[in-house]
């Protein structure tokens, strides 16, 4: 209908004829500021009363009903100013809650369009043809080259090759696949060439299944209701039974319109708008970005924290954090020279490291860094008498390996012919004041932490035992994750999920709050209800502070309309209030309610700087049980 399309143009409107009609009460004789004020009370209160008469077809007396009746009384006695300043402030604060609340399901239409919609297809006779991925079938064979993205879910027959799955795991190291190895939709070729078996196509693959599972999860999650919502279910027929009862015992129409009148929550319906909107403001400032109100609201009820590992607890990229050397010091930069020559050659993010490293280590330059390396499937590489690889690889080519204290890291070893000349632990460090944060968490009140990984369950539980999680599950799936949350969810645990790629997705959406870190994905960022811009995980901490001041500023808001309301409604009865006054204490009653939110502004910022930094030389990272290349 008109009204409810263009109710924010009616109180735009509204307000405006109401401006108008106090100054022109003020500074003109005669009418005109009566009429202005009428005008801007029926533009702004049409969508108001058309809201009470909706509910009343369901049989709900809405807080709506009792703002319609009171604007009604107030133009009968000709408080003309009290109507129209009441509807505007009514829809006004519906405005700052409809604003803050908004969100955008875009994320879906990113994630779908992350896969191709062509693809090579393989026919019986060895040749290949572009093919629309809508026309693949179970059965049907794919050729991956470097840089193409999986459409479909299929096993390996031929060929290998590096794959990318974090869109999938959430897990920065690529996979090597051969024949036989499961590839999912999703995931990229970076490194060789794969000829793919389709097992599953559509929403039956496991990329399918993550844009399924975020749009139901979103379908499903209706916004948390608004404490003035649930108060107006006996707050208004209170006040409507209030003003039936005193016009019919004593008879005065005029006292009964002006209870109305008194009674109408000015200040109430503002109560939670006005502080949602400074309590936001003031998270921006400090790098916490909720998408509402109600996700103030949620936050101040979970009980339990599960967190996604990779990107959100440990850094997100690998680095080496350990050499044992077995040469010389000063042949140390020309092996490492070597063996950046070597691995530029691949781009296994193991390999990657060691670059990194050696950069940072100003190895020396190598002439023969064009030689290709041969690559041995699930150990290593090898160039020239180099080889570099797992210890699989240096038992293959009689290297003695000497104990070596045990590493929770991936190990990569370096041997010349059958000399070693280096070990490299290779690690993803666990992200700084990790386990601060986790001990500031218990003390907010949040009763479970636990971590959710596509990681090894062992390298999981490592991680999980270093920072101190109640629990710390590894070798899961999205799908897996979204249902281990709904588990808890059945055990009425509120949940709030913390994580930064596609595949959080659906976990962020099912959770009762999804919290995403600045650098995440868009898709992530969509989905969540809260961002943390500054990435930084002490942020966690100043967001359930951030959480509890608003809801309790809320509540606080909501006793003090009530309050004022309810002394109001007995001094009139007895005689101690008048229309006048009423009404001044009534607008006095709205700047408190403001003044009271404006406090949210004060909250402190906590300084990373005051928090003690984790050494990453000490950091416990995964296992992954992949080959080393």
């Amino acid at each position: 209908m008109f009204v409810q399309q263009h109710k924010y143009q009616l109180m735009v409107a509204g307000g405006g004829a109401t401006v108008l009609g106090l100054a022109a009460s003020q500074w003109l004789a005669g009418p005109v500021g009566a009429i202005l004020l009428i005008l801007g009370t029926l533009l702004a209160g049409a969508p108001i009363a058309w809201n009470a008469l909706a509910a009343l077809r369901v049989k709900v007396i809405s807080i709506e009903l009792l703002v319609t009746i009171a604007v009604v009384g107030a133009l009968i006695i000709g408080e003309y100013n009290e109507g129209a300043i009441v509807t505007f402030l009514f829809l006004f604060g519906d405005w700052l809650e409809s604003k803050s609340l908004a969100k955008t399901r875009s994320a879906i239409e990113d994630l779908a369009t992350a896969l191709p919609a062509m693809v090579k297809k393989i026919n019986a006779d060895g040749s290949q043809i572009d093919t629309a991925v809508t026309n693949l079938a179970v059965g049907d064979t794919i050729q991956l080259a470097p840089g193409t993205t999986a459409p479909v879910d299929g096993q390996v027959i031929g060929g290998t090759g590096l794959l990318d799955e974090s869109r999938i795991t959430g897990e920065p190291e690529e996979r090597r696949k051969t024949a036989g190895d499961p590839v999912y939709s999703g995931s990229t070729v970076t490194n060789g060439s794969l000829q793919v078996q389709v097992s599953q196509v559509g929403d039956d693959t496991v990329y399918g299944q993550i844009i399924e599972l975020v749009e139901d999860a979103q379908d499903a999650q209706s916004p948390v209701a608004s404490f003035i919502q649930r108060f107006a279910k006996w707050y208004t027929p209170l006040v409507l039974l209030i003003s039936l009862t005193v016009g019919l015992i004593t008879r005065d129409t005029r006292l009964a319109i002006t209870i109305l009148v008194l009674g109408c929550p000015g200040a109430l319906v503002i109560g939670a708008p006005v502080t949602n909107v400074v309590g936001i403001g003031t998270g921006a400032k400090q790098g916490l970005l909720l998408k509402g109100g109600d996700v103030a609201s949620a936050l101040n009820q979970i009980d339990t924290l599960v967190f996604d590992k990779t990107g959100t607890l440990t850094a997100g990229r690998t680095s080496v954090q350990h050499v044992d050397w077995f040469v010389d010091p000063a042949d140390r930069k020309q092996w490492l020279g070597h063996i950046a020559a070597a691995e530029k050659q691949s781009s296994h993010p193991l390999g990657q490291a060691l670059i990194t490293y050696a950069d940072q280590h100003d190895a020396a330059a190598d002439a023969a860094a064009s030689e290709a390396p041969q690559v041995v499937a699930g150990q290593g590489l090898t160039v020239s008498t180099l080889a570099i690889g797992n210890a699989q690889l240096m038992t293959s080519r009689g290297v003695s390996l000497p104990a070596l204290p045990a590493s929770t890291a991936s190990l990569v070893y370096v041997a010349a012919g059958t000399d070693l000349i280096a070990r490299f632990a290779i690690t993803d460090p666990v992200r700084p004041q990790a386990r601060e944060t986790m001990a500031a968490l218990r003390k907010q009140g949040i009763q479970h932490l636990i971590m959710l990984s596509g990681d090894t369950p062992a390298a999981a539980q490592r991680i999980g035992n270093q920072i101190g999680l109640d629990e710390a599950k590894g070798g899961l799936l999205p799908a897996d994750k979204a249902a281990y949350i709904k588990q808890l969810q059945a055990h009425s645990q509120h949940v709030a999920f913390v994580g930064d790629g596609i595949n959080d997705s659906p976990s962020l959406a099912q959770a009762d709050v999804g919290i995403a870190m600045g650098s995440g994905t868009d898709v992530a960022m969509d989905t969540a209800d809260v961002i943390l811009m500054n990435n930084a995980l002490p942020a966690l901490n100043r967001l359930f502070t951030l959480a509890r001041r608003m809801t309790r500023n809320v509540t606080e808001n909501i006793a003090l309309a009530v309050g004022t309301v309810a002394l109001l409604l007995l001094g009139l009865i007895a005689g101690l209030v008048t229309m006048g006054s009423g009404m001044l204490v009534h607008e006095a009653s709205i700047l408190l309610v403001i003044a009271n939110a404006l406090r949210l502004r004060r909250i402190p910022q906590k300084k990373a700087a005051n928090l003690t930094p984790v050494n990453f030389s000490n950091a416990v990272v995964p296992d992954n049980n992949h080959e080393s290349h």
